[in-house]
């Protein structure tokens, strides 16, 4: 699509991903990663006295996840990228733990798409980290890409 295409879709809903896993394996690999050990997210038998009931995703590994869900996803792809880069994030809220085992997909709604100068574009996109059979999202942030086109 161009990004007069896409620009069209201000407020819309624009993509949703598959489903992906969260398994211990990833949650261990991203501790490792980051040096973030805390025993909610690696000590099982630990984790399991909290309220939580087991180990749980980190807050970062969940928003980490976003390119991966993005590329498995519906959003639409901008017509000629010579490159993207993420911009930042606003108003990012962790809402609920993601527990290990569940799995997540995310869905992206269009909240700003301005070219910033010529073939350069600024898209920001709530996305919401839905977790398979909860009631509340993992987190819910507004998202910015630059895109040069």
């Amino acid at each position: 699509m161009t990004p007069q295409e896409i620009a069209a879709k201000l407020g819309e809903t624009i993509g949703t991903s598959e489903w992906a896993e969260m398994d211990q394996d990833r949650i261990n690999k991203f501790a490792d990663a980051t040096g973030d050990h805390q025993f909610i997210h690696i000590n099982e038998e630990a984790a399991k006295m909290t309220p939580f009931g087991g180990t749980i995703a980190h807050g970062f590994l969940t928003l980490s996840m976003i390119p991966y869900l993005t590329a498995n996803s519906d959003v639409p792809r901008m017509d000629g990228i010579k490159m993207a880069v993420n911009y930042g994030g606003n108003k990012t809220r962790f809402i609920s733990p993601v527990r290990s085992g569940k799995r997540i997909r995310g869905h992206w709604k269009l909240t700003e798409m301005t070219e910033k100068r010529p073939g350069q574009w600024q898209q920001a996109c709530e996305i919401t980290i839905e977790i398979e059979g909860e009631d509340k999202p993992a987190l819910i942030t507004e998202w910015m890409t630059m895109y040069f086109v």
